[in-house]
């Protein structure tokens, strides 16, 4: 009798080692298959055969399938601790650009000076808007998530004009620069470029946007700029360039342009939770 309970148990213990087991299936698909409700009381661990070691896992760490073949992992929740009504800042980037624009004198804008405030209007489109050219490494798209959001946008780069030291003339060019999203204007600035007593003068543009709001889903966020008009004897024949580096006495690093986005938003939409 005793060699049979102890032949049993030793075919038990072999099925155990060499097959699939089942809990209420027949037909178990894995070395464990539990038809039902699991309860572990202690502790799950995740063995690593590189040292033979088992792992249970941090505080707050869940197990995540990395697909067939191969072994679970641990992995931590990324849940912020969101507070309702409350704006957190859901995107940041920069972006930065050396090719920059060009204009000849050939291309001053045909807004004359009285007729630039009645132009250059919020939500303008930027089809409509003559001779403006976009400086192309700065346009880029952005995701929103919430009806609650307020962008912001920084744009600096520099602006140089190929005159000469001045002298008796006083030669000086208007040009604007703009932020567009989905083509439309949000931002602008005017400024004017002036000769001074050295050759090729140039000068540092920043501006700040800032738009509420904006719809759900992709935007697209560009910067374009026009050469406005030119005053003084030589203004007839000088280059504007904008984000770009031509003459000497500054390199592309000192003239690139760059672009920062920030997005706020009072959460609606969690995206991955997991690192």
């Amino acid at each position: 009798m005793m060699k049979q309970l102890l032949s049993t148990l030793l075919f038990s213990i072999s099925l155990l080692t060499t097959a699939q087991v089942g809990i209420k299936t027949e037909s178990p698909k894995a070395k464990l298959d539990v038809n039902g409700d699991v309860n572990f009381r202690n502790k799950i661990g995740v063995f690593n055969s590189a040292d033979n070691s088992v792992f249970h896992g941090n505080n707050d760490q869940i197990l995540v399938s990395q697909g067939e073949g191969f072994p679970p992992m641990w992995k931590s929740l990324r849940i912020p601790e969101y507070e309702p009504n409350k704006f957190y800042l859901i995107y940041n980037n920069s972006f930065s650009d050396n090719t920059g624009i060009t204009f000849t004198s050939s291309e001053n804008s045909s807004v004359s000076m009285t007729s630039r405030g009645g132009t250059f209007t919020q939500g303008k489109q930027y089809s409509t808007l003559t001779n403006f050219k976009k400086i192309d490494g700065l346009s880029h798209v952005i995701s929103v998530f919430s009806t609650q959001s307020k962008a912001y946008f920084q744009f600096e780069t520099v602006v140089q004009a190929d005159f000469g030291a001045a002298g008796s003339t006083d030669n000086s060019i208007d040009y604007a620069c703009g932020i567009f999203v989905d083509d439309k204007l949000v931002n602008l600035r005017q400024r004017n470029l002036k000769a001074i007593t050295t050759s090729y003068p140039f000068l540092t543009h920043t501006q700040i946007g800032i738009v509420d709001n904006l719809s759900k889903g992709d935007h697209t966020v560009s910067v374009a700029c026009t050469r406005l008009g030119s005053y003084g004897a030589s203004g007839t024949g000088n280059k504007l360039t904008i984000g770009t580096n031509v003459y000497s006495n500054i390199n592309s690093f000192i003239s690139q342009s760059s672009l920062k986005i920030d997005v706020y938003e009072v959460p609606e939409v969690f995206n991955t939770i997991i690192n």
